[in-house]
């Protein structure tokens, strides 16, 4: 069964964004099976790592002082535990009645198999819900123009950041074409500055790389034609370009030494830059809020620098186009029972997204995906950072959804491992390209 081209391609462009951090499992608040909820109330999991985990765990708390006969029982994970847990917990009809989603492919497939809640008609009843979010956002939620989870959090697109000091060090300006970018590496290698700090062990950072590569070279247009499922899509011209130029930056020294054992999940990459052993980092928008926390006057003493990816000579890709999550979603299982379902949409409808939520995204030098929430940027000391997000994800010609998240579960954890493989470099482009078309969809 595969859904029509329409509502493929809706994923793919309309998709306006969660952090997502990763590695063992922890747990804030009870519960007292995999998905089973408190009497008259509802389970829900959420995923660690801050602010996303305190405004998550702050949004419940909320709620549950106002609704105690609908209480929502929390259990948190770290990115691939849950990732693990969920397929485990929906495949025994035990998930959790309210589940993170990213939408997309993952939430494709669970249509499919009727494990989540189509709730199309819940946010028809629930205008003001609805219509405060930006419309875009409900794209990779959506299946043959139904809706199955709700968009909420933030809009978060991968950002080119860099540090300004060690820039000024090697007396240095930020690349604005791929050719620089490559120019930069032996200057900073020379200094001994890494030029690019990665997170290599969690495999999603590496694909970044490869998702504005394959923008800046192919367009919008070729990473639609792996989705569309068009024979041999992945072994393009401009797909084994763009794989070949990333081997090139490896081979270059442009990542960090030992970047394939580093994890993103421990925000050590951030760290690399944050203390000046690196120069670079490509990363999601989610990042700023960490290293504000943790750098200490990195980014409030004006050293954290940003800018869109490089542009690619010969490339036909809009300069303007972005990539990255779309919204943060939650479903509702279908396994919960109807007193469950009614709990969590209670939750879905009236404390998911409140003013308090938005004012704490924006807090945390997150963008809301709430419409309208700009005019609250004024008095954050993170203004200047909050209006480029917004110009970014707002102005893109383009939002490419990450293809972890775009492609079904088979093809992307396929993905993941030949990407490890590109980047240690232990596969060709071509061989990358023959085993990622196994994994097309007609």
């Amino acid at each position: 069964m595969t859904s029509s081209p329409a509502s493929r391609r809706s994923f793919l462009t309309l998709a306006l964004a969660t952090p997502l951090t990763a590695a063992a499992l922890t747990s804030c608040g009870g519960s007292s099976g995999p998905g089973e909820a408190p009497e008259g109330g509802a389970s829900m999991w959420i995923l660690t790592g801050q602010p996303g985990e305190g405004i998550r765990t702050d949004a419940v708390d909320a709620f549950n002082a106002a609704n105690e006969d609908a209480a929502i029982t929390l259990t948190a994970f770290q990115n691939d535990a849950y990732k693990t847990k969920i397929r485990t917990a929906m495949g025994a009809d035990q998930a959790p009645t309210i589940l993170p989603s990213w939408g997309g492919g993952g939430l494709r497939d669970y249509v499919r198999n009727d494990k989540v809640e189509d709730l199309t008609d819940f946010l028809e009843e629930n205008t003001e819900l609805r219509d405060s979010l930006f419309p875009s956002a409900f794209a990779a939620a959506t299946v043959d123009d139904r809706i199955y989870a709700v968009p909420c959090e933030a809009v978060t697109p991968i950002v080119f950041y860099y540090n300004k000091a060690v820039f000024e060090q090697v007396g240095a300006q930020p690349p604005t074409t791929w050719d620089e970018l490559l120019a930069l590496v032996p200057v900073f290698n020379d200094a001994g500055i890494a030029p690019i700090a990665l997170g290599g062990q969690s495999r999603w950072t590496n694909m970044m790389w490869l998702e504005y590569l394959y923008d800046r070279i192919g367009g919008a247009e070729l990473f639609q034609s792996i989705y569309d499922g068009e024979p041999d899509a992945w072994s393009q011209p401009a797909s084994i370009d763009a794989l070949t130029k990333t081997q090139e930056l490896v081979r270059a020294g442009g990542f960090v030494t030992g970047f394939a054992s580093i994890a993103a999940d421990t925000n050590a990459d951030q760290a690399l830059l944050y203390t000046g052993r690196a120069a670079m980092m490509l990363h999601g928008a989610w990042t700023y809020g960490s290293m504000k926390a943790d750098g200490g006057e990195f980014v409030t003493g004006g050293d954290l620098g940003w800018m869109t990816f490089p542009s690619v000579e010969g490339g036909v890709g809009d300069p303007s186009a972005t990539v990255g999550n779309p919204s943060g979603y939650y479903a509702v299982a279908a396994s919960a029972t109807d007193a469950e379902k009614e709990a969590a949409k209670k939750f879905l409808a009236e404390g998911l997204v409140t003013d308090a939520t938005t004012q704490a995204w924006i807090d945390n030098g997150s963008v809301p995906i709430v419409l309208g929430s700009d005019s609250l940027f004024q008095d954050s000391e993170d203004a200047e950072w909050l209006q480029f997000v917004y110009d970014l994800a707002s102005g893109a010609s383009t939002f490419q959804q990450s293809w972890d998240q775009a492609l079904s579960p088979t093809a992307a954890d396929k993905l993941l491992e030949n990407i490890e493989k590109l980047f240690n470099l232990s596969i060709t482009p071509q061989q990358f390209a023959d085993d990622m078309n196994t994994t097309l969809e007609s």
